[in-house]
């Protein structure tokens, strides 16, 4: 597994690549410009020594008849060679190329001259080898006249490359040195920006490093970057989130612990008492019965209760039909409703009625309205369950022609264990509806119907919000 890069490497990579390359091509192309002027310094002088030598030359005849003649010793080429560490060469020749003086191995010049030559005169410059050695030749078609004729002579200068090429060395290595130096300083800026622009990040780290493993309280750095302030909001809702999902948990266990250590006391005793004898067989395998039923009930809630939590953590969700969701509860449920001889009614809008939902969530909402409904209902009275669009909201009403719900307990029912009849209940249906609906950005409410001043029954009402998309 390959390890994650710091964000200082990633920052200094970011920062010294680019400028590495841009010292590299900006060194390059400082050395080319450097040694154009060089050459362009050194061809100058080449110049200078070809009009030196044409200046001695003489000429008998005219035009094609010109004889030119030339004397010109060495020594007259010495000024220009520099501290011996090149040496110069030359020829004079007529434009046919016929040898007049100098080295005659020295070939001759076959070019053309440029169309615009640098310097004004008939001048050309060319690399070519000479002696086994590169050398730089420059070409002068120099005009001679005298008072017995006039002609045009070629005068070839050729330079061995040392000194070029030391002074190219010599323009690399400053150009690279003090490129070397300027990235130095780069670097070395470049490490303490980021030391100092990173030192929050460090901060930061440690601080919730140095926090205890319980203390997922919103994390608190006002000083630091506007950058950082996405992660420490991001991170914050995430503590946030987790700090709700251990209280939740906590307080499962907790309530779990005490909910059901009474049913197991009430189950133990009477098991014992069972095992003396103190009640008939029969009677004690009713009431045992009965426990383990009420238990298991109170274990299915739980479970319940809790598998909302975890469903709420997972934001995934498909769009469905409450009426359908409904519709497959009543029908699980009708053998409760027979056994009442409930007269039931399911009311249903006509058009789906699309919520964002988990199946089970629906379902489990249903159920318990409904479930609740047919427990409270006196035998032979009239249920109805209505499915309906209202606005932006599906509205979903459990009504039965129970006793209804005392003002103070109202609101009370919705909390865990708080059942109204505890003898017929364990407190947590409603608590389970409660929490399905927030997690579904609903509300629900528990009205008493009135009818001459007196209830006539319960209407559980429950307000989802509409799925209005195909996603």
């Amino acid at each position: 597994m390959m390890r994650a890069t710091s964000l200082r490497a990633r920052l200094l990579l970011g920062i010294l690549l680019p400028v590495a390359l841009f010292v590299v091509v900006n060194s390059v192309s400082l050395y080319r410009q450097s040694l154009a002027a060089a050459t362009t310094a050194y061809d100058r002088t080449l110049l200078a020594s070809a009009k030196t030598i044409g200046e001695q030359l003489d000429v008998d005849g005219y035009d094609d008849g010109a004889s030119l003649h030339a004397i010109v010793p060495y020594s007259a080429l010495e000024a220009f060679e520099a501290d011996n560490q090149s040496r110069m060469y030359y020829r004079v020749s007529s434009l046919d190329g016929e040898m007049v003086s100098g080295f005659a191995e020295l070939p001759f010049w076959r070019g053309r001259l440029p169309d615009r030559p640098p310097y004004a005169a008939l001048v050309d410059f060319y690399d070519a080898e000479f002696r086994g050695m590169p050398v730089r030749v420059a070409v002068l078609l120099q005009p001679v006249a005298s008072a017995r004729g006039r002609g045009m002579a070629v005068v070839q200068v050729a330079e061995t490359l040392e000194l070029r090429e030391t002074l190219a060395r010599k323009l690399l290595i400053d150009t690279l040195w003090r490129q070397l130096v300027l990235m130095a300083v780069i670097a070395a800026i470049t490490i303490v920006v980021v030391q100092f622009a990173t030192r929050p990040v460090r901060a930061l780290g440690e601080a919730i490093q140095a926090r205890a493993d319980d203390d997922l309280s919103p994390i608190d750095a006002p000083d630091a970057p506007r950058e950082l302030r996405p992660l420490i909001d991001a991170t914050t809702q995430v503590m946030g989130r987790l700090r709700h999902l251990l209280d939740h948990q906590k307080r499962f266990v907790r309530d779990s612990a005490h909910q059901l250590r009474t049913p197991l006391a009430v189950l133990k005793a009477q098991v014992q008492s069972a095992r003396r004898g103190d009640v008939p067989p029969a009677q004690a395998f009713g009431e045992i019965n009965e426990t383990v039923d009420r238990a298991t009930a109170l274990a299915n809630q739980m479970l319940s209760l809790a598998k909302v939590e975890q469903l709420r953590q997972q934001p995934e969700s498909a769009r469905l039909d409450l009426a359908e969701a409904v519709r497959a509860v009543a029908l699980d449920l009708s053998p409760l409703v027979a056994d009442k001889a409930l007269d039931f009614e399911l009311r249903e809008a006509g058009v789906p009625v699309p919520v964002r939902a988990h199946r089970w969530m629906l379902q489990e909402l249903a159920r318990n309205l409904l479930h609740n409904a047919i427990k409270h209902s006196p035998p032979g009275a009239t249920l109805v369950i209505e499915v309906r669009l209202d606005g932006d909201a599906a509205v979903l009403r459990v009504a039965d022609q129970g006793l209804g719900i005392p003002g103070e307990l109202r609101e009370r029912l919705f909390a865990p264990f708080a059942a109204g009849d505890v003898a017929k209940g364990s407190g947590l249906g409603l608590a389970i509806c409660r929490e399905i609906v927030l997690a579904l950005g609903g509300s629900i409410a528990l009205d008493n119907r009135e009818s001459g001043g007196r209830t006539v029954g319960l209407d559980a009402v429950v307000r989802l919000p509409l799925a209005r998309d195909n996603r």
